[in-house]
Order: structure tokens, then C-alpha cells, then sequence
């Protein structure tokens, strides 16, 4: 799997908005796009980067969620690769599958589970690759140091789910990669909530 942050450089208030491709860009690889922003900027990024001979740039959207700084461009996105759009709500306009808590996704030339998340929105899922220990977490709090406030029983089930993954890196939707120590910060806000190890 190759992964590409599209927004790392932008000066826009946007997501992180990720490609994934497969090693060899195959044809049966999907590749993927892990929401889409609002910086008109990605166009010209993934313009650079080669994902294969005959093979589309943008095969499939998946959102966290439905906010505007994660599917703000998803029209012009539609438009221009014509993608299948998948995303946990139905009220998001554009959407071509309504996701469910446990769908198996090929991104790129990998398999990822889809956990569903709330807690940021109703609508806010991870997607978790047990192969390489990756997960894109969007905009669900995964850190904490006291956690203060109501938080939804299904976001507590759902922290304490990911809490028994072998996580070995985060990417968020926002901010740099979390690639040391993502499992065991994990656990540890699990356990504020009554988790387990």
C-alpha cells in the first residue's frame, strides 16, 4: 500500500485528505480516496502521481464523515473521476453506498474494516487495516488525557473496540501521523472509559 497526503502543504483549512494505491498500481487495486477536503489544490497533486496505465486516479471516496472540511469538493470530485462515493450517512448528497459498522472495503491493494465511531459526528467511522496495523481515524478522538463532558455509549464501545486492535500507526484527520506508541495511547484513553488492555 502507498499513501499520499494530498493536503499536506495547504494553506486552506482543510482535512488531511489521503490517497491510497496499491505497490504496483494493478489493475484490480482500488484506488482510494479518504475524504476529500475543501482545497481545490488536490486536483493539481493528484495530477502528479502516477496510479497506473489505464486506470482511473480516483476509483472510490470513502468519508469519515460528512463535515464541509471532509466532503466540501466531493461534487467537483464526482465530476471529474466519477468514483463511487461511500460514506456512513445517507444525507450527505452524492453518496453511492451507505456504509455499515463492519463493511469490508479494498483501498488500494489492501483490506480495511470500517468501525463505526460517534462521538465528533453521528456519522464518524474509522477504517482499520489488520494486515499493516494502519488506521484513519478522521476527526474521532482517540487521545486523552481527562475525559470530561458526556461522551455516547456506542463512541465508548466503539474506543474500546479499537483499543483491542494492533494499531502500529494513525492518520487523522488532521495534524501529522501518529507512528509510535498508537496502540498503547489507545488503550490508555480506553481505560479512562473502563477499557480493558
Amino acid at each position: 500500500m502507498r499513501l499520499d497526503n494530498l493536503t499536506e502543504k495547504s494553506s486552506v483549512y482543510t482535512c488531511n485528505v489521503y490517497l491510497i494505491r496499491g505497490d504496483w498500481n494493478s489493475l484490480q487495486d482500488q484506488n482510494t480516496l479518504v475524504d476529500v477536503g475543501r482545497d481545490p489544490g488536490i486536483f493539481e497533486e493528484l495530477e502528479n502521481i502516477s496510479t497506473g496505465l489505464g486506470k482511473k486516479k480516483v476509483d472510490q471516496v470513502v468519508l469519515t464523515h460528512t463535515h464541509s472540511d471532509h466532503a466540501g469538493l466531493i461534487q467537483e470530485v464526482r465530476s471529474r473521476f466519477e468514483p463511487q462515493v461511500l460514506a456512513f450517512s445517507e444525507f450527505c448528497e452524492g453518496i453511492d453506498r451507505v456504509l455499515q459498522h463492519g463493511d469490508i472495503l479494498q483501498m488500494g491493494d489492501e483490506v480495511f474494516e470500517v468501525i463505526h465511531a460517534p462521538g465528533h459526528s453521528s456519522d464518524s467511522i474509522c477504517l482499520f487495516c489488520a494486515r499493516n496495523g494502519v488506521l484513519f481515524s478522521g476527526d474521532t478522538q482517540l487521545s486523552f488525557l481527562n475525559p470530561q463532558g458526556n461522551h455516547h455509549e456506542d463512541f465508548i464501545m466503539a474506543l474500546k473496540y479499537l483499543a483491542s486492535l494492533e494499531v502500529k500507526s494513525v492518520y487523522p484527520g488532521h495534524g501529522p501521523p501518529i507512528q509510535k506508541n498508537a496502540a498503547a495511547m489507545i488503550r490508555s484513553s480506553a481505560r479512562m472509559f473502563g477499557g480493558d488492555d
